[in-house]
């Protein structure tokens, strides 16, 4: 029998400087800190729109030397958004934090990528629907993202809201 999850709920991150990284986070995904734990150097926040008690947590550490890229560990996190028209809007916010790194089109995704003041990388998504993902949903390539183009097709179009709904067999 398998862990009947349906999505991740919050990532935790180890951070250098506490309150530069809940700066960041606020300012890049409007972020609020919803609890602090002072005896861990920690806070925990949670995105604007979110049902959830905490999306991440931050656990302050103090400087340490960068991993280097392409180590073990955590390569990213993806923040999903709900249109490609918000897709579009992280772009610019990421760029005007200094904080954008790339973007691309993986089929039924499409991304953009940033990173924290710790070299965390993330990425920020949106989904097709479901229903247009033809022969995407077995592929995942890595392609140019062409986001006008996209926001053109597809603008106004929700999709966040979208969960598989257990088959029969599964809810037993």
């Amino acid at each position: 029998m398998t862990v009947n999850a349906v999505r991740l709920n919050h990532a935790v991150l180890y951070v250098s400087d506490l309150e530069q990284s809940i700066s960041f986070y606020s300012r890049a995904f409007g972020m609020s800190v919803m609890a602090r734990e002072p005896r861990a150097n920690a806070a925990f926040l949670r995105l604007p729109r979110s049902g959830n008690h905490h999306d991440l947590g931050l656990f302050g550490v103090g400087a340490q030397p960068p991993r280097p890229r392409g180590g073990l560990g955590l390569y990213h996190l993806a923040w999903q958004v709900d249109t490609i028209d918000e897709l579009e809007q992280a772009r610019v916010t990421l760029a005007e934090l200094d904080s954008y790194t790339g973007e691309s089109s993986h089929g039924a995704t499409k991304s953009v990528y940033g990173k924290d003041p710790d070299g965390n990388e993330f990425e920020v998504m949106w989904m097709l629907p479901r229903a247009e993902w033809g022969a995407y949903a077995d592929a995942a390539p890595v392609e140019r993202l062409d986001l006008p183009g996209d926001v053109r097709r597809w603008g106004g179009v929700r999709t966040a809201g979208e969960l598989v709904p257990l088959a029969e067999e599964d809810v037993r």
